[in-house]
């Protein structure tokens, strides 16, 4: 089943350029639109992806770990919620999907940084 042409153009207009190339294992920044009243304001979102899904309606999970409990949030690609994601740091891995960081602590969730060509 393919897309009408017509549709295609849209999706790809509709489709976000701004953000980096980034895989599961790579520490982000992501700057999430929070709305206080009337008021708006940016607040940082920092912790490692763990999952990438692609496609037309993608999404990515970052995790983190505050006061000692593990926080995830998931971001729609598309979403206006998310301002800026700045990559910070790159890890290799060999899983395209982290979730076994879940149930890691200490020395046993290390992993080894990796420079990639840009």
């Amino acid at each position: 089943m393919s897309i009408h042409p017509i549709m295609q153009k849209l999706a790809d207009k509709l489709q976000r350029t701004d953000l980096p190339e980034f895989a599961a294992g790579d520490t982000v920044r992501v700057q999430v639109k929070i709305k206080e009243g009337d008021k708006e304001r940016l607040q940082a979102f920092e912790g490692m992806v763990i999952a990438v899904k692609k496609g037309p309606q993608g999404s990515f999970t970052v995790r983190k770990m505050s006061f000692g409990q593990g926080v995830e949030r998931i971001f729609p690609y598309n979403s206006k919620v998310v301002d800026k994601v700045e990559k910070i740091r790159s890890y290799q891995v060999r899983r395209s999907k982290l979730f076994y960081l879940r149930g890691l602590r200490g020395k046993a969730a290390r992993l080894r940084e990796v420079e990639r060509s840009k």
